[in-house]
């Protein structure tokens, strides 16, 4: 966020943490109902988080990595995009219509080094992101942050954030004066 701000624009802070995201229970329902609703939508906070999904010109997520992946709660949120997939490959409007958009990531690992340690991420990442027309810009991928204050006492890593941020801010000019009017 510091980033955005230094380059002149400010962004919406969303902890997935404080959002109830109920995990997908694989019943198809969004493949059969033609709506291609999901019945979850009804039950938790989702909708709220794929609103942002569906209107923001730019996303950026921050994400620890557990076990090679995203943890459990960014998972269960990702694989709730099923019915969004589903629109989209329908080739419903409401999803192929969506303009052109940048995404960024930046993951924080504890090991030191590993060179698959962000693949399953960046991957997932990727695939999530299509149906709502995001392009997953180069990833921060960071190692050898392991505690609470191994980032903020991590001075090049914060600058590579800051300047993700400053790019992100940039892309969101960009997308804005495309779309102007």
């Amino acid at each position: 966020m510091e980033g955005v701000s230094a380059a002149g624009g400010t962004s919406k802070l969303v902890l997935l943490r404080h959002y109830d995201v109920h995990h997908c229970v694989s019943c198809q329902r969004c493949e059969h109902d033609p709506a291609k609703a999901c019945y979850l939508t009804e039950k938790d906070q989702s909708n709220e988080l794929f609103s942002f999904m569906l209107t923001a010109p730019v996303v950026f997520f921050a994400s620890p990595v557990y076990f090679y992946h995203v943890p459990s709660h960014f998972k269960a949120f990702i694989d709730r995009c099923q019915c969004f997939w589903m629109r989209y490959h329908a080739g419903e409007t409401s999803m192929t219509g969506l303009p052109p958009r940048k995404a960024f990531l930046a993951m924080m690992g504890a090991r030191q080094k590993g060179e698959k340690l962000f693949e399953g991420s960046v991957l997932t990442m990727k695939c999530f992101l299509q149906p709502f027309n995001f392009t997953l810009q180069q990833p921060l991928l960071m190692y050898g942050l392991d505690g609470p204050k191994d980032l903020a006492n991590n001075e090049e890593d914060c600058e590579s954030l800051r300047r993700m941020g400053m790019d992100a801010q940039k892309a969101v000019e960009e997308f804005l004066e495309q779309h102007k009017g």
